[in-house]
């Protein structure tokens, strides 16, 4: 039998920015198309107010990529953040319109006119040591269970559209105090920093370029970040040094494991997990076995992924 070929590493680019964009339906089909007919997958999501997304594909490739969304009215000075996946990380490639490039739900929340104080990776760990600073994280419950900051306050929310909400009740216990937010890479920090400085706080401030740059330059020895950082791809987690990291999804629920989760009675490769075996019930489960059995026999025959994996 042929050896099969070794996987490619990708160059992944996790980028965004809040610039206005009303033509930006128009940017669709042809991204759609410079992105696939040079190897590149991942997800573009354009709005009025934007661009954001994270795609995979050949060095070259993302170069000329990043070249090109350069060029566009408005897009000049993209926040790009790099690392490296042993194969590529991506099913497909996808361009979508949406209403936000990163979905709050509060209408005028404008990072372009008021937005947090950004804070350098390398000045972050004084400033969370403060004991007059509240660091919240502004990611969702399913990201922090897998790693987050040293003494970080989770608001346990399913979504971002809940954020607003957790900030509102919470408002008096945050007035007059540091408030310090960091999310994977940037971008969900712009507008809940906007949003909390909405609300008359005025200490807001937020890690520039995300988890994802403290990972990337601040040793591990100086770190203050404990576990890995969920990533929107099939990498799952990265480390410090944005190594991949350990985690794994369950393909129940889609939801990240980390390696004492898969140790738990409750977890079931293909099947359930710690996080979703309550929610499901026995039809649920004997169809997601059947999905998994098919996956797997797709594999020994060697034709690739079965779509129900994805």
């Amino acid at each position: 039998m042929p050896s099969l070929p070794l996987p490619v590493p990708s160059r992944v680019a996790a980028l965004y920015r809040f610039a206005p964009l009303p033509a930006f339906a128009a940017l669709r089909a042809p991204l759609l198309d410079f992105c696939r007919s040079r190897g590149i997958r991942g997800t573009l999501l354009l709005a009025v107010e934007g661009i954001n997304g994270t795609v995979a594909g050949p060095d070259e490739a993302i170069a000329a990529l990043i070249g090109r969304l350069e060029s566009v009215e408005g897009l000049a000075g993209l926040e790009v953040k790099y690392s490296r996946a042993s194969s590529m990380p991506f099913h497909r490639m996808k361009v979508r319109l949406k209403k936000e490039i990163v979905t709050m739900g509060v209408p005028g929340v404008d990072p372009r006119r008021s937005v947090g104080t950004y804070v350098e990776p390398a000045d972050w760990n004084a400033l969370i040591a403060d004991p007059e600073t509240i660091v919240i994280d502004t990611r969702n419950e399913y990201e922090v269970a897998i790693g987050t900051f040293r003494g970080a306050v989770d608001p346990r929310t399913a979504t971002f559209r809940e954020f607003p909400g957790w900030v509102r009740a919470r408002r008096e216990a945050l007035a007059g105090r540091k408030v310090a937010m960091f999310c994977t890479g940037g971008i969900r920090c712009e507008k809940a920093t906007a949003y909390v400085k909405s609300l008359g706080i005025t200490e807001v401030y937020h890690l520039k370029g995300g988890i994802l740059k403290y990972l990337e330059v601040i040793p591990p020895a100086e770190s203050l970040w404990e576990g890995e950082c969920f990533v929107f791809d099939e990498r799952v987690a990265v480390a410090h040094g944005l190594a991949e990291g350990e985690a794994e999804l369950c393909r129940a629920c889609r939801r990240p494991m980390t390696a004492a989760d898969r140790r738990s009675e409750r977890f079931v490769e293909g099947i359930s997990c710690v996080r979703c075996f309550d929610e499901r019930g026995e039809a649920d489960r004997l169809r997601y076995a059947e999905r998994h059995r098919q996956v797997a026999l797709a594999e020994r025959r060697g034709r690739g992924s079965h779509i129900g994996g994805a």
